[in-house]
């Protein structure tokens, strides 16, 4: 507790864990056991609750507290802000995307919807799973825009695992979303790219988005 946790190993930090779940009882053996099967703490903790429980052997209550464990981070990080924050510049969007993407396992795209003083009015998950110019609908970004009376709005998503440059793919969405709610009216500032606690804005290297 004084010391935190920066010292210990993997199996370490989840011996801790379990613990909870087995008290008095040597959890060693089973943190092995488990980082063995899933190669890392970031597998576990993204593996489904059937999966942990039959690669493991341990109970369902087990395999939930292990899986919970992305969402509580995420939900922990989107707590430290303001229910309404002002995202007027970069830096202020930029740190809050990441801190919205904590602990997302799947490719996640969201669109920010702000009022005239920049203020976060409504945050949309727009698309999940691999995102494509398919899969992010222009007319579903423009519907989520003008139910929640934006005037402005910032793109953002996040690359679980990967780089955090963004891809052709993601050139092309903001390009077609840029097209459709520029015609209505409501600027885009930016599109946020996320990936292992990193940011990429489309605003900063002055690409396709209007800016702050």
């Amino acid at each position: 507790m004084e010391q935190g946790l920066d010292g210990f190993a993997e199996h370490e930090v989840l011996e801790i864990l379990l613990y909870y779940c087995y008290p008095r009882c040597d959890t060693n053996e089973i943190a092995h056991n488990m980082l063995k099967r899933f190669g890392s703490l970031h597998n576990l903790f993204e593996a489904e609750i059937g999966d942990i429980v039959s690669e493991c052997g341990c109970t369902e209550n087990v395999a939930v507290l292990l899986h919970l464990i992305p969402a509580v981070t995420n939900l922990y990080y989107r707590s430290r802000w303001d229910k309404k924050p002002v995202l007027d510049n970069e830096k202020s969007a930029g740190n809050y995307v990441t801190d919205l993407c904590a602990g997302r396992t799947v490719e996640t795209f969201y669109l920010l919807c702000l009022n005239t003083q920049r203020q976060l009015n409504h945050v949309a998950i727009i698309a999940e799973g691999t995102l494509d110019e398919t899969a992010v609908y222009p007319r579903a970004v423009v519907g989520e825009a003008l139910r929640s009376q934006a005037t402005a709005v910032i793109l953002a998503h996040n690359h679980p695992g990967g780089s955090v440059n963004p891809s052709r793919a993601d050139l092309e969405i903001t390009r077609r979303i840029m097209e459709g709610l520029t015609f209505i009216g409501i600027a885009v500032l930016d599109h946020i790219v996320v990936s292992g606690g990193k940011y990429y804005s489309f605003a900063a290297r002055g690409q396709i988005v209007g800016g702050y």
